[in-house]
C-alpha cells in the first residue's frame, strides 16, 4: 500500500472515530437536557446491580420509589450534602481542593502498601491499597446513570464530560433531586423514601436530623452499613455530619 493512500486510510478511520465519539457525546448530552422534565427510570449502575442480583440469586428483590424534590425532608439533603461535598452549592461539578487531598492520601496509601508488599515478612497476598475518591455528588450521578465502576483514565475522562453537562443543563437543586432518588442504601435498595422506610418505617418527607445524618454517612459503603446501621461508627460519624448540617446552604 502507497504512503499516500495508508495516510488517507488512517485519516478515515480516525475521523470516524471522531464522529463516532461526538455522537455519543450528543447522545449523553439530549439525555441529560431531558433530564429538566422527565425522570431518569434508571441508571447504568442499577442495572448492573439488577442483572448481579439475578445471576446470584435467580430474582430481583428491589425497592425503589421516585418522590419529589418537595417530599424529601430538608435534614436529608443537608445531612447528604455535609457528609458528601460540603461545596456541593458553590462548585461547578467539581471540588478540586477534595481532588488533590484525595490524591495526595491515595499515592501515601499506595507507597504504603508497596512497602508491605516489599517487605522480607510480606506474605503471598500482595497489601492492595484503599483508594479514596474526592467525587462530588454531580460526579458521582454522572458515574452512576451513564457508567461502568470500572476505573480507567477514558471512564474518568467520560465522568468529566458528562458532570460539565449535568452542570450545565441542570439546576442544582434537580441534580440533588435525581441523586437522592437513585442513589443505593443497601442490597437492591434505591432512593431516599425506599431507604427511608427501610430503615426507619417514615416516609423521606419526614425523616428528622438524627435519621438523615445515618443515612447519610451509610452512602459510602451502603451494603456494609446496611447490616449494622447503628453501629459505633454510623453514630459517631453521624454526629459529626449533624454538627456540620446546620451551615449547609440548600441549593
Amino acid at each position: 500500500m502507497k504512503p499516500s493512500t495508508l495516510l488517507g486510510h488512517l485519516g478515515r478511520v480516525g475521523l470516524l472515530m471522531l464522529l463516532t465519539l461526538l455522537s455519543l457525546q450528543l447522545y449523553f448530552l439530549s439525555r441529560i437536557a431531558l433530564m429538566g422534565w422527565v425522570d431518569p427510570q434508571s441508571t447504568t449502575f442499577q442495572r448492573s446491580e439488577a442483572w448481579r442480583l439475578l445471576s446470584e440469586r435467580g430474582r430481583i428483590e428491589w425497592s425503589q420509589q421516585w418522590v419529589a424534590d418537595s417530599r424529601i425532608a430538608a435534614d436529608l439533603k443537608r445531612a447528604v450534602i455535609a457528609s458528601e461535598d460540603a461545596a456541593f452549592s458553590d462548585h461547578s461539578g467539581f471540588d478540586w481542593d477534595a481532588i488533590e487531598r484525595a490524591w495526595g492520601r491515595n499515592q501515601r496509601a499506595e507507597a504504603r502498601a508497596q512497602q508491605r508488599n516489599s517487605s522480607p515478612r510480606a506474605g503471598p497476598r500482595r497489601a492492595e491499597p484503599k483508594v479514596i475518591g474526592g467525587s462530588t455528588i454531580s460526579q458521582q450521578l454522572a458515574k452512576n446513570l451513564f457508567l461502568s465502576g470500572e476505573r480507567t483514565p477514558l471512564r474518568k475522562a467520560q465522568e468529566f464530560a458528562l458532570t460539565f453537562a449535568l452542570e450545565a443543563c441542570l439546576s442544582k437543586r434537580r441534580i440533588l433531586e435525581i441523586y437522592l432518588n437513585n442513589v443505593e442504601w443497601g442490597e437492591g435498595l434505591f432512593g431516599a423514601q425506599a431507604a427511608a422506610r427501610y430503615y426507619y418505617r417514615v416516609d423521606a418527607s419526614q425523616l428528622s436530623t438524627n435519621p438523615a445524618a445515618r443515612l447519610a454517612v451509610m452512602l459510602p459503603a451502603p451494603k456494609r452499613f446496611e447490616k449494622l446501621p447503628n453501629s459505633a461508627y454510623v453514630a459517631g460519624r453521624a454526629a459529626v455530619v449533624v454538627a456540620r448540617m446546620a451551615s449547609v446552604d440548600l441549593p
